[in-house]
């Protein structure tokens, strides 16, 4: 017999777990083992420049590799800063891989939806990164299966990201299936490339843009299980 409970497809950073504040925490570490002043005004332009360089290689531009190294190699350049690129990144995402903060809501969604969702993860993280995030948060057991760009081959948004997803999910069905995400660029740029439905978690409140537009937008999880209510098969 199959399985008509809605799928939930989660995002894992500024969805689940609070990126901004796990970044913040492990560069702070990182630049002040590698000698540099972790000053806000740098950690800052890190994160612009950061978005900047996925932003590219969500449009096909750049490699993950090239993202991992570039954006520190832009940021030291920018602030006269005399370190490699690659020696900050493993520092940086050895930090990264201890601690997490979760985002408002997440655990208590979590709780709400298990019992009548399948619940997933969709991720461009790295995939240590994410796994000892993970294991840190003890959420795993939430989630049927997760998906990471780095371990799959291929990032979000692309197609051949979420034809892999979808064809490990037993009994995948798009008109049940909904993303949740914080990124317009991976997540609803994505879900809607795979024809899922997109609902856009803007706990920031970041500005619009009228080339992706989601099929949802919420600003707090706990409005999540009403749309979720949306995908139940009618009886």
């Amino acid at each position: 017999m199959s399985d008509t409970r809605p799928i939930v497809l989660f995002d894992l950073d500024d969805t689940i777990l609070d990126f901004q504040s796990a970044e913040r925490a492990a560069l702070t570490r990182a630049f002040t083992a590698l000698g540099i002043p972790a000053t806000e005004e740098l950690i800052a332009r890190y994160s612009d420049i950061n978005r900047s360089q996925w932003e590219l290689l969500e449009d096909g531009v750049l490699s993950r590799e090239q993202v991992l190294r570039r954006r520190f190699e832009l940021l030291f350049a920018e602030y006269g800063i005399e370190r490699a690129g690659d020696e900050a990144n493993e520092r940086y995402e050895n930090e990264l891989c201890f601690g997490h903060w979760f985002m408002p809501g997440a655990e208590e969604v979590l709780r709400a939806l298990t019992p009548g969702c399948r619940l997933f993860i969709v991720s461009n993280g790295a995939a240590k990164v994410q796994a000892a995030r993970l294991r840190s948060a003890g959420i795993g057991s939430y989630f049927e299966d997760i998906f990471i760009s780095e371990e799959i081959g291929a990032e979000k948004p692309s197609r051949a990201f979420f034809d892999f997803a979808f064809a490990r999910i037993r009994d995948f069905d798009p008109a049940r299936t909904i993303l949740v995400g914080d990124s317009l660029t991976s997540d609803i740029r994505g879900a809607k490339n795979a024809g899922v439905r997109a609902c856009w978690y803007n706990a920031r409140k970041r500005a619009p843009r009228p080339d992706i537009v989601p099929d949802d937008t919420i600003e707090s999880l706990a409005e999540l299980p009403a749309l979720i209510r949306k995908l139940k098969p009618e009886n």
